[in-house]
């Protein structure tokens, strides 16, 4: 796949930010009013205010794991038609539980965007690993979490 157009990339670029800030003003229209989030656990359909309204603990779970920093590290496209476009994505993740040995786990998700009044949203997500069963794995967190 072709690396992203800039526009794409500005998008994850803010994505990252805000899902670090817990900027939910930014998540909020980031994602269509419902969307689809798959990860190896199973497929959910999820309305966007119930999702804002985990973002808060999902984000005070990986602060718990002691992660750090989270940054895009590749974006690819492939445009699907004149509203939707395909991305793949990887991510680096930094957990820094002890900040003498931290620990850089490399992950993935593909997203389906929508244009929508101008602006990108998030229609479909797919987390290529289970993120929760990952830093249990790692050590971070108590294996019952």
């Amino acid at each position: 796949m072709p690396e992203a157009r800039e526009s794409i990339r500005e998008f994850f670029d803010a994505y990252a930010t805000a899902t670090r800030s817990l900027d939910l003003a930014f998540l909020e229209s980031a994602y269509g009013d419902s969307f689809m989030f798959a990860y190896p656990g199973g497929v959910h359909a999820v309305k966007r205010d119930d999702f804002l309204k985990v973002v808060p603990k999902r984000g005070a779970f990986f602060k718990t794991a002691g992660l750090v920093r989270s940054e895009v590290s590749a974006v690819e496209e492939m445009r699907l038609d004149e509203k939707h476009t395909l991305v793949q994505t990887r991510w680096s993740l930094r957990f820094e539980k002890d900040p003498a040995s931290p620990i850089v786990e490399e992950t993935a998700a593909t997203y389906v965007l929508r244009q929508h009044q101008g602006a990108w949203q998030i229609v479909f997500q797919l987390d290529h690993q289970d993120l929760t069963q990952r830093v249990q794995e790692l050590g971070l967190l108590p294996s019952d979490g």
